[in-house]
């Protein structure tokens, strides 16, 4: 009997459809000599300090270098403690029972470094030795499972691949603990989270906001004037700036007295625009931001979704490339677009058309290929998911096709004595650009669409001036967009593709880790969204301004790392030497945290804590809760609908009440009003007139 473990049941359940499996178990299917069962995600993870006997944050137990890390099922917490979850206990069982009686293991989790994680962790922990072959499929369709069974490979062929997760896995925890732990003790209360990349993440928008904030426009001028030739008009704009509003009005009145301005020469050039690669995570996600205001988590649980309905590739995909193989099956593909309404008449044109290779390169195919759709056409699915599949198709039809050819022009202006320029551009051949009649990007806010034809020497009219007031700009906050670029390329502005592509493998974070570490910020409390921009909170600019100039901040040192961790991947890099590297980084940045006072860290309303007498109650923006981690006196601030104010939580952690309040709503949505108070255990409780009932 083979035992294939996906990594989660609609996986499972897809490939026991094509297996054969089809008799229901209580956690796995079976049937045709296989068990098919499966993880929910990571069952097995590292244990945490308590487990190592210690307990609470000390300095004395800094830096936390464990010799061998515990791995432990996943815990839940259960009081002030915290236990194995039992629905992760069950299963485990299971897959323990499978595992003992199995011949051999199909690892069917997700085909990348995660997923790797996932299963040896689980193999580790049950201290399996059974051996192993590995399931690496791009797609889940039919098709791509069959072929990828009938094409096993050695689950040896993955050690690399493991050790890359394993050596990512202990860093995270060795760095998070102890930089945590480390600002934490600083800052005198609260817990406060620092991590590899998450901190990186959060220094760069920090900056981004404060470079923002502090800065100072500088206002200058230019004039515009407008003219015509053969009853096309257009606008030319002075290519000087000028600083003061005085010499801005001399330069207009000077240009107003002339009749006529004179084409000084006109530069025409034909540019070919080639396709833009094929999508991999971060690019789609950009896009999505920009283009549809989706959060890059948004993105990936979309992608997902349409990957486990088997109508996209795999998402979590860093490459933008796909291989010769796989570019044979694209011009099917573009047939059956055909008859997708979108885009149905731009694919019946390029059926049978010669299609561009920009985007096939075997050698640039990570452990997955570029975006792409599969054979299988959408028909119930959300309207999330039909932007994001459109988005794809679109882009792989873009991918094919042939290059956009523009003609751009570029004139220079004499009048008085005073230069001025325009830039035109027309589109002679739409290539790519026809499947979404994508707009010219390049163009500037001053470019006029197109111009009417010009020659050295003509002498066109001024049919009128206008002055210009503007205001030199600083860059814009991040949004997420913005910030996945950043990420990408380890915080370097870079517009041009190629740049981009160079720099991938020194980025931080991964094409699938990204938008949880944006989320991780937001969950801290440590940034927020305004409209569309990502800016910090107080908190998170606390941190930001106590860890700055550590390293823990240092974008680039974690760029390298990431680099390191993919060069563990292909075996060119030795785990335990990154390991080493990582626990000298530890001691280093916990010594650093240690030395530092948290500026602004105090801040918060705190008063005595009522329940143990020693601690402090630190009001946050949520919860007010004890720094003294053996009491665990927590007051949420909001009950029945109504926020407390901090006001109101002082009362009831000095007085034992508040006053009553007005406006809690019953679990019926009927108002009423309170006071909330503390009972013996020190849980809330309403209060209510002498007339009425006590209700808790």
């Amino acid at each position: 009997m083979k035992v294939i473990i996906a990594e989660k049941p609609s996986v499972a359940r897809d490939i026991a459809a094509i297996v054969g499996a089809d008799n229901r178990k209580d956690g796995y299917l079976e049937g045709n000599g296989y068990c098919v069962t499966w993880a929910f995600g990571h069952l097995i993870g590292l244990a945490m300090p308590q487990d190592y006997g210690i307990t609470g944050f000390q300095a004395e137990n800094l830096p936390i270098l464990p010799a061998e890390f515990k791995l432990l099922p996943r815990q839940v917490k259960d009081g002030k403690e915290y236990k194995p979850d039992p629905g992760t206990m069950k299963q485990l069982k299971v897959i323990k029972e499978l595992f003992n009686k199995c011949e051999r293991i199909v690892v069917a989790t997700d085909a990348g470094r995660e997923g790797e994680l996932i299963f040896r962790y689980i193999y580790n922990y049950l201290e399996c030795s059974r051996p192993f072959d590995r399931l690496w499929i791009s797609s889940l369709t039919d098709q791509a499972i069959r072929k990828g069974l009938e094409n096993l490979r050695p689950g040896k062929e993955y050690d690399n691949l493991y050790r890359s997760a394993k050596a990512r896995s202990q860093a995270d925890w060795v760095v998070g603990i102890n930089a945590s732990q480390a600002l934490s003790i600083s800052a005198g209360h609260g817990v406060w989270s620092l991590g590899r990349v998450q901190t990186p993440t959060l220094a760069m928008i920090c900056s981004r906001y404060l470079e923002n904030k502090d800065f100072k426009p500088q206002t200058y001028f230019q004039v515009k004037l407008h003219t015509a030739k053969d009853a096309t008009q257009f606008a030319a704009i002075s290519t000087e700036r000028y600083n003061t509003k005085q010499e801005a009005d001399d330069i207009l009145n000077r240009v107003r007295s002339a009749e006529s301005v004179n084409v000084i020469s006109v530069e025409k050039k034909e540019a070919n625009q080639e396709p833009p690669l094929l999508y991999d995570l971060t690019t789609l996600q950009k896009e999505a931001n920009s283009r549809h205001s989706f959060s890059a988590d948004k993105t990936l649980s979309v992608a997902q979704s349409l990957y486990e309905a088997k109508l996209i590739s795999y998402p979590r995909t860093g490459s933008r490339y796909i291989s010769d193989d796989v570019f044979a099956e694209i011009p099917a593909l573009i047939g059956q677009l055909s008859g997708y309404a979108p885009f149905g008449n731009y694919a019946k044109i390029m059926s049978g058309a010669s299609l561009n290779r920009r985007s096939v390169n075997d050698k640039k195919v990570t452990d997955h290929h570029a975006l792409i759709i599969t054979e299988n056409m959408p028909k119930d699915i959300s309207a999330d998911q039909r932007i994001i599949y459109d988005m794809i198709a679109a882009r792989m039809l873009e991918a094919f096709s042939g290059k956009c050819t523009k003609e751009n022009t570029s004139v220079s202006l004499d009048a008085s004595g005073i230069a001025f320029s325009v830039k035109g551009s027309i589109i002679l051949i739409p290539g790519w650009r026809a499947v979404l009649n994508a707009p010219d990007e390049e163009k500037g806010e001053d470019d006029a669409p197109a111009l009417p034809s010009l020659s050295d020497g003509d002498v066109l009219p001024i049919n009128g001036t206008d002055l210009l007031e503007k205001q030199t700009k600083p860059r814009p906050l991040h949004t997420e967009s913005s910030l996945l670029s950043s990420m990408e390329t380890c915080g370097k502005d870079l517009t041009d593709e190629t740049e981009r592509e160079a720099l991938k493998e020194s980025g931080i974070g991964t094409p699938a880790t990204r938008a949880a570490i944006i989320e991780t910020l937001f969950s801290r409390e440590y940034i927020q969204r305004e409209k569309k921009s990502l800016v910090p909170t107080n908190k998170g600019l606390v941190v930001y301004l106590a860890i700055r100039d550590k390293k823990i901040a240092d974008v680039a040192m974690t760029g390298a790392w990431e680099s390191a961790l993919n060069k563990i991947a292909t075996g060119e890099m030795d785990a335990d030497t990154f390991h080493r590297s990582i626990e000298v980084y530890a001691a280093q940045i916990t010594t650093e945290l240690l030395e530092k006072k948290i500026e602004g860290g105090n801040t918060r309303e705190s008063c005595p804590c009522p329940k143990c007498k020693n601690g402090q109650v630190v009001i946050f923006q949520k919860v007010a809760k004890c720094n003294n981690e053996a009491c665990g006196l927590t007051v949420f601030r909001n009950k029945s609908g109504k926020d407390l104010t901090d006001g109101q939580l002082k009362d009831l952690l000095t007085k034992g009440k508040t006053g009553t309040i007005k406006g809690f709503k019953s679990k019926e949505n009927k108002p009423f009003d309170a006071a909330v108070a503390f009972d013996a255990e020190y849980k809330t409780i309403f209060q209510f007139d002498n007339s009425k009932k006590r209700k808790k």
